[in-house]
């Protein structure tokens, strides 16, 4: 059955919705190509090393761009001369705010501004013949600044008398607030009350492909093939840049080599690429070095998190309140860069809890979403302080969450979908990794050893509409999906052929995927919040079981027989119950070729009277070794209450990097940034240090299978981002077990293990602590 559709008025605009008119795969039903772990249907080009990229486009006459960037923190341009830059012989064309025009850009200012506001931001930019000829013309611009003060310290950007990035000041308009019944009051009948701040570094996403497009002009249409999440995201803000209807603007993505939530909006180079192409008449590709990728193109944003949790003397809570400073950088970028105070409100039961959340304006870097933004950086706090009141308490810190374990959704006040998942999560990685057994001996020489738990929820994996599917069945048998979804590097392709193979009945060998582009896939949204197959997910099942429809009543009166009464197996057709009549279902399609069948598939809403999440919990084993400061984490056990399985083997590989980036986040990662000079100090992959292979550490996964059909037509929820939540947690947990040192900042270098175990008499080399 195709989708239907429901349109109305709703604040005298036009309101659609779309159902996928197929019912939900019941949790008994058998399956041959979900749940199986088939291999990538672009391993052999990713290791072969013919997969294509937005670098590795190379068009006729194409030339290549540079920008220059500001050396400081907060500047005003008073002059620019360009003229020796474009003078230079290979060099097309030159831009910058003396030559362009204002394009708004970040809210409040244009794409080439004459105020900077970190160190990084854009001030001109050249198209040469070749890279080299390019950076040289960079260093032909003359620009005279005069130089603004600065802040780049969360805490020293709030203070009254900090430098002003805006008129109206560092605090980017009002607080975030948010109360259910009076946490204060509530606290004062608390038997404990924690009292704590905590604070997370800025942290760099680090792709391994950077930012960056290729574009070309052809009269008034513009092509873009880009790195991005979103190629319908790039279209739009491209177009609106550019003052040219989107249907002129053609974006194209191919592989990808990450994003984890950077390259779900569209930056500066996205439109300084057309311009520059546009001046210079020729095809021009602008692709950033690591330097400016670390510099300009987001990062996760500092917070300072003061919180106090009240709780009872049996363990249960009686109060939450937290209030949070989140460090934006520069400019307020699109897409939400870090919802911390979510996780305070819905993690676990209490009636009374107050959340204030700030936004603060920094001569940084601007911030943007980052893997689970908001998640990570709340549950640093939140499930730290669980523990300590568990210890206060002498409590098992699994038993004060299940006391305080909450099967509804407190803020939308409705009941999950899945009211048991995190229950079941708990009770699967405890197992899994014996955390009822005894502990492993606590000391060895000058090592220590301990066990910490942290848990998390995940608002974002439900997936959504609107989002569409094409599917064209072949006279061969195979068929062809069309989406505009991209595969940002997680097996997109992959999954989906799996849905398309286990609804049509056939391999998944004989399908099809094509996504990425704008010009030929139906509209899909930005991959991004773990949401992507949960969202075209249900849209591709819908397109593939219009077609299933069509064709079963095409052999139906070919075989003279009901189209209720066949099934379809192994691409054969045949009536349910017996295999005495059956034909191919390229012999049925033999007839009508070299027609295809069309179907088409929509995203349904999701349903009104439920809360639908994603939740998971993480067991670690850390060793500290006290002379050094060194952490090592030595196992990892996780179970992810995510819906169906579509394939185990792109879960584990989401699990296992999700989790290598939580244990980065934990004891390795941190923007360093000279607050004197406002300059980052480690804007590459040599000083910043993002985990080895040699880092990580045993990974065990709970699979946790269990459909949730409330969800969607597919069973399936996201688990991209939620196995980054609790691991630097409960690092940190395991910490406190080995040495009794509870570690407020993140991330717990060694330099700073060092110091807190010098401050606690516990360092065999309290010289190095400072």
């Amino acid at each position: 059955m195709s989708a239907t559709m429901d349109v109305k008025i709703e604040d005298g605009k036009l309101a659609l919705t779309e159902h996928e008119g197929v019912d939900g795969w019941d949790a008994s039903t058998p399956m041959t190509a979900v749940g199986q772990p088939a291999t990538r249907l672009e391993g052999i080009e990713k290791v072969t090393g013919s997969a294509r990229y937005s670098y590795d486009v190379r068009l006729p006459g194409q030339l290549y761009a540079a920008v220059l960037r500001s050396p400081h923190p907060h500047a005003r341009i008073t002059r620019i001369d360009t003229s020796r830059a474009e003078a230079l012989p290979g060099v097309h064309a030159v831009i910058s705010s003396a030559n362009t025009p204002q394009i708004p850009w970040f809210e409040d200012s244009f794409v080439f501004d004459t105020t900077v506001r970190y160190v990084g931001d854009e001030v001109a930019a050249v198209a040469a013949v070749s890279d080299d000829v390019a950076a040289d013309a960079l260093g032909l611009i003359e620009v005279e600044y005069e130089r603004l003060p600065h802040v780049t310290e969360l805490e020293a950007a709030i203070r009254p008398d900090a430098p002003k990035l805006r008129d109206s000041g560092n605090i980017a308009g009002e607080p975030t607030v948010y109360d259910r019944g009076d946490a204060v009051a509530a606290m004062a009948g608390a038997d404990v009350v924690i009292d704590a701040v905590f604070t997370t570094q800025a942290a760099i996403h680090n792709s391994l492909e950077p930012h960056g497009c290729t574009v070309a002009w052809e009269g008034d249409e513009l092509t873009v093939w880009a790195s991005t999440q979103s190629v319908f995201t790039i279209r739009e803000d491209v177009a609106s840049g550019l003052g040219i209807p989107e249907h002129k603007v053609r974006v194209i993505k191919h592989h990808m080599g990450g994003g984890f939530g950077a390259k779900q909006v569209a930056w500066k180079n996205d439109i300084i690429a057309p311009l520059l192409a546009k001046r210079a008449g020729r095809p021009v590709q602008l692709m950033l070095d690591r330097h400016a990728e670390n510099l300009a193109s987001g990062n996760r944003p500092p917070t300072r998190q003061h919180v106090r949790f009240g709780a009872r003397s049996d363990g249960t809570l009686v109060a939450i309140w937290a209030d949070i400073h989140i460090g934006n950088g520069a400019y307020q970028v699109g897409g939400e860069a870090s919802n911390v105070s979510g996780m305070y409100q819905s993690l676990y039961r209490c009636d009374d809890v107050h959340t204030e959340s700030r936004t603060v304006l920094m001569n940084t870097g601007p911030a943007v979403a980052f893997r689970a933004p908001g998640h990570v950086e709340s549950a640093w706090v939140i499930e730290q302080v669980m523990d300590e009141l568990a210890r206060r308490l002498d409590l098992d810190p699994v038993e004060i969450r299940r006391r305080n374990y909450s099967p509804i959704d407190q803020v939308e006040d409705k009941p999950y979908s899945l009211p048991d998942g995190l229950a079941y999560c708990y009770d699967r990685v405890t197992a899994d990794f014996g955390w009822a057994n005894p502990a492993p001996p606590a000391v060895a020489g000058s090592k220590r050893r301990g066990r910490g738990f942290a848990a998390h929820d995940w608002a974002a994996g439900s997936g959504h509409p609107p989002a569409y599917a094409f599917a064209k069945l072949n006279p061969d048998g195979g068929i062809d999906l069309v989406t505009g979804t991209q595969d940002i590097g997680t097996g997109t392709r992959t999954g989906l052929a799996q849905l398309a193979a286990e609804e049509l009945g056939i391999g998944v060998d004989q399908v099809r995927v094509q996504l990425g582009d704008t010009a030929s896939g139906p509209y899909s949204p930005v991959s991004s919040g773990s949401s992507t197959m949960a969202s075209i997910g249900p849209a591709v099942r819908g397109a593939v079981a219009d077609v299933r429809q069509q064709l079963l009543r095409l052999a139906a009166v070919k075989m003279e027989v009901a189209a209720e009464r066949l099934t379809i197996v192994d691409g054969r057709i045949s009536v349910i119950g017996t295999t005495d009549q059956s034909m191919t279902i390229a012999e049925v399609m033999e007839d009508v070729a070299p027609a295809n069948l069309l179907g088409r598939g929509a995203r349904g809403p999701n349903p009104s009277d439920v809360s639908i999440r994603t939740f998971g919990a993480q067991c670690v084993e850390v060793e500290v070794d006290t002379e050094t400061g060194e952490v090592t984490v030595l196992r990892v056990s996780t179970a992810h209450d995510i819906g169906r399985i579509i394939n185990p083997a792109l879960v584990d590989s989401q699990i296992h990097g999700g989790i290598t980036q939580g244990i980065g986040f934990a004891l390795t990662e941190e923007r360093v940034v000279d607050h004197r000079l406002g300059m980052v100090m480690n804007a590459n992959l040599e000083e910043y240090k993002i985990p080895t292979m040699l880092d990580v550490p045993p990974i065990s996964h709970a699979h946790v299978d269990v459909p949730d059909s409330v969800a969607n037509i597919t069973g399936a929820k996201g688990v991209g981002e939620p196995p980054l939540i609790p691991t630097a947690p409960a690092i940190a947990n395991a910490i406190f077990d080995a040495v009794g040192i509870r570690v407020h900042d993140a991330p717990i270098s060694r330099q700073r293990m060092l110091t807190l175990l010098a401050e606690h008499g516990q360092s065999a080399a309290p010289e190095v602590a400072r």
